[in-house]
């Protein structure tokens, strides 16, 4: 099978179910962003994080995954001709959103308490936690405006949410196991 098709030469793709529409479609900009941010989940897989929050970045990976399928099937393509759905795996769950509550709860168990806001960055792994956690905030706007025109399962913003949440708190993990200094912002005063 060729990786090309020469069938998006035209600046129209195909979302699942067949339906055809331009590549600037709110649609594909939703799962594209949810595919970047599954990139950066992969660059913050291979920084020095340990073994159990590798194997936690996959998992999310894998709903991530999930979570482009969504967003690429169009309401009206969900159910087949003979009433199946369309998409034959598991739905994004309140047990996947618990999942990454429970991680960020054990995380912050060993992080001072926060008191002020943080300047991103400290050192380069940290910085990659930061931007990865603004893509998801991205993702997650475009799926809420997506949502807007073309109901979504309200998991996929739910969990999005969630999960720059939990980029957050990884962030601040990174910064205490890597010894980087966490820069409070202080607002300058007049």
């Amino acid at each position: 099978m060729k990786i090309y098709t020469k069938t998006g030469d035209t600046g129209e793709t195909s979302l699942f179910g067949g339906t055809r529409v331009p590549k600037n479609n709110l649609r594909i900009d939703s799962y594209g962003t949810v595919d970047e941010l599954n990139s950066w989940m992969g660059l913050l897989r291979d920084q020095p994080v340990d073994s159990e929050v590798k194997k936690f970045i996959i998992e999310i990976q894998d709903r991530l995954f999930t979570i482009g399928s969504i967003l690429a099937t169009p309401p009206e393509k969900e159910l087949l001709k003979n009433g199946k759905e369309r998409l034959n795996i598991p739905k994004i769950s309140d047990e996947n959103v618990s999942e990454l509550e429970t991680q960020m709860d054990q995380m912050e168990e060993d992080l001072p308490q926060m008191t002020h806001f943080i300047l991103p960055g400290g050192h380069q792994s940290v910085s990659f936690c930061h931007i990865t956690r603004t893509v998801c905030r991205r993702a997650e706007r475009l799926a809420v405006e997506l949502n807007a025109s073309s109901p979504i399962d309200p998991q996929v913003i739910k969990y999005l949410n969630r999960l720059s949440d939990y980029l957050f708190v990884l962030a601040r993990k990174l910064s205490k196991d890597l010894q980087a200094e966490e820069i409070k912002w202080i607002p300058k005063k007049h």
